[in-house]
């Protein structure tokens, strides 16, 4: 039996709250990563004394291996890559800090999908499913052609798969300088994950008057993709094929998901 590749439980990433509901392995934490449609960033500024509160910034990102691009996500660590304009505070404060001392630019990655919300018969015990992930790393600028090449195409390819491929491409000169890469070299991750429905206190339960009155249950959540309208310069007569069968693909997949939480036991 193969091992289970894991991120090591410390005092950063460990989950106290309901711990049967966290998770550490590769498959887990890489996979929510790369479904979640949105990254949440978290860094600090460069001098805490003119600015002392952190930012966030929602941006979008990959889980990838350029060094083992074919590598199973379960079992090869990866890298998380951001993209943003390279003008911006974030893509310019990592290069202040790898002067071959630091380690780069540290960072807070998160990531949730909402997948239902459960509703109990008390307040106090709604609650949601969901999936979430947290990782903390280094931030470094990703300055080798090739390896930001790689990242570009999983960046794209994350948010619609092939799409890179059925795209003008390479980058012309002035994309490619305008555009920030970085690689977050991640040193300690975790996940949390509910499914289930509603969990209700046993003297509500045993209480005709509260259960007779309250409905509970589940509202199953998932993010829909609509049917791809064109752009006005669009001269393309039919939406391709690798679209609409992803999109079918997707949607089908988040609600079968959404689905099966909710009926599944904790």
């Amino acid at each position: 039996m193969a091992t289970v590749q894991a991120y090591s439980a410390v005092a950063r990433n460990s989950v106290r709250r309901i711990r049967n509901r966290a998770a550490y392995d590769f498959a887990t934490v890489h996979s929510i990563f790369n479904a979640a449609s949105i990254l949440h960033v978290s860094f600090a500024p460069s001098n805490p004394q003119d600015d002392p509160f952190p930012t966030t910034l929602p941006m979008l990102g990959i889980m990838a291996s350029f060094s083992n691009p074919a590598g199973d996500h379960a079992s090869t660590p990866l890298d998380i890559y951001l993209h943003g304009h390279a003008a911006s505070r974030l893509m310019k404060l990592p290069k202040d800090q790898t002067d071959g001392e630091s380690l780069g630019l540290p960072v807070c990655v998160s990531a949730a999908i909402l997948d239902g919300i459960v509703l109990a018969l008390a307040p106090f015990h709604n609650s949601c499913n969901y999936r979430s992930a947290v990782a903390h790393g280094y931030a470094v600028p990703v300055t080798d052609e090739k390896e930001r090449l790689f990242a570009l195409t999983r960046i794209t390819d994350g948010l619609v798969p092939n799409r890179w491929e059925n795209s003008r491409n390479p980058p012309t000169k002035g994309e490619d300088r305008s555009t920030g890469i970085l690689k977050v070299q991640v040193e300690t991750a975790s996940a949390k994950v509910r499914v289930g429905g509603p969990s209700d206190d046993r003297k509500d339960l045993g209480d005709p008057n509260v259960v007779d009155k309250v409905w509970t249950g589940v509202v199953p959540v998932w993010e829909n993709l609509g049917y791809p309208e064109e752009g006005k310069q669009n001269h393309v007569p039919e939406v391709p094929g690798y679209l609409r069968e992803w999109r079918e693909g997707e949607n089908e997949a988040r609600e079968r998901y959404a689905r099966m939480a909710l009926e599944t036991e904790e």
